[in-house]
């Protein structure tokens, strides 16, 4: 059984073009209007930035810092299952500092797992057509949950990673050095490509219902995850000893998780290549909703869901389908849109809507 999980109140000072905002939210779809560069897409930003320690837009977070402000500040309180708790996350002089209930939180994974969030947004279209790197990170959003310690393994990987790389272009006959970060990335890799598996293993499980239930063809679906890897320590150490000299003529080295893939396979063919860019958009829906039912099942709570301008880069069909989707679904929601007129959902009351409207990044007539 999953607990419900709402953000009640959100107070945001200096994040991208918000000086300062607080909304006060619904439990259960709260529509965000206005025109383009309002604040709309800041509002989920900073949302999943105060849940998550990270933003879903750029991977440097000086750029969510206002221009001109001195801090950056998202204050967020949260209900679970009746119980309430405050999370704040702060940017000053260059440095994230995270706290829960008034304490600094004791490590990024353990922060960012008390509050699932599952965001889809434009950028989101291209997780099927786009490079690896978009698919890995999607395995990984699902192994922190069923995994936390795999982030921090990943991230003791990649800082090895970049030290061996350094080694092999400037000293490759430091044999101790290269040993000494070897055996990090053999133990931390495989560790990885355990967690992704068992997150591979539970988004198949959940992605063939979730493409159903949008597809109006019942095409035949596959999920294959195709390793960079192995999940033993000992025999990764092998691997990595055997191609050092091919390695360091590489940018990256040739084995290991930075190299998985997940390959979807639309009646045998591959959907990356193969499926048109229509296929590609519902498959991206699916694979989104499959993320957020793995989450929900991985930590027993129902994530909030955030819809950034859908309705603009999917089609008649299509958004019916997420709005739909959204109707019957048990997770809170917020959704941006630049005509909040067309965001309609029969059989929502009007008791479980909450519409805002932004302009110059404060609510409108404020």
């Amino acid at each position: 059984m999953t607990s419900s999980l709402v953000v009640q109140k959100l107070d945001i000072r200096g994040f991208r073009n918000i000086e300062s905002l607080q909304l006060e939210l619904g439990p259960r779809v709260n529509v965000i209007s206005g025109d383009n560069g309002q604040g709309k897409t800041s509002v989920l930003e900073a949302l999943y930035f105060v849940a998550t320690s990270r933003s879903f837009r750029t991977e440097k977070l000086r750029e969510v810092c206002r221009e001109g402000s001195e801090l950056t500040r998202v204050v967020g309180t949260f209900e679970e299952g009746g119980q309430q708790r405050r999370q704040r996350a702060v940017i000053s002089a260059g440095r994230r500092s995270l706290f829960m209930d008034e304490k600094r939180a004791a490590g990024l994974a353990s922060y960012a797992v008390r509050t699932p969030v599952v965001i889809f947004h434009p950028g989101n279209l291209t997780l099927v057509s786009g490079p690896a790197a978009l698919r890995r990170t999607l395995l990984d959003r699902i192994a922190l949950f069923l995994d936390p310690a795999s982030g921090d393994a990943r991230s003791r990987y990649q800082h090895a990673q970049r030290e061996r790389h350094q080694i092999l272009q400037k000293q490759p006959d430091q044999l101790s050095a290269l040993d000494a970060f070897e055996r990090v990335m053999a133990e931390n890799g495989a560790a990885v490509q355990r967690a992704r598996h068992a997150a591979c293993d539970a988004l198949a499980a959940a992605l063939g219902p979730a493409f159903g239930t949008i597809a109006s063809a019942q095409t035949p679906l596959a999920l294959r995850f195709v390793p960079g890897g192995c999940t033993d320590a000992e025999q990764f150490a092998h691997e990595l000893a055997d191609r050092r000299v091919r390695d360091r003529f590489r940018k990256s080295a040739g084995f290991g998780p930075h190299r998985d893939e997940i390959e979807l396979l639309l009646s045998g063919r591959s959907a990356r290549h193969h499926a048109s860019q229509g296929q590609q958009r519902i498959l991206t829906l699916a694979l989104k909703v499959a993320e957020l039912n793995c989450v929900r099942d991985a930590c027993g709570s129902q994530p909030i869901l955030l819809l950034d301008d859908v309705s603009s880069e999917l089609d008649p069909k299509r958004t019916g389908a997420v709005y739909e989707f959204v109707r019957g679904a048990r997770s809170q929601v917020l959704v941006t849109t630049t005509r909040p007129d067309l965001f309609q959902m029969p059989g929502l009351s009007g008791s479980d809507r909450c519409d805002f409207e932004l302009r110059g990044g404060a609510l409108a007539g404020s």
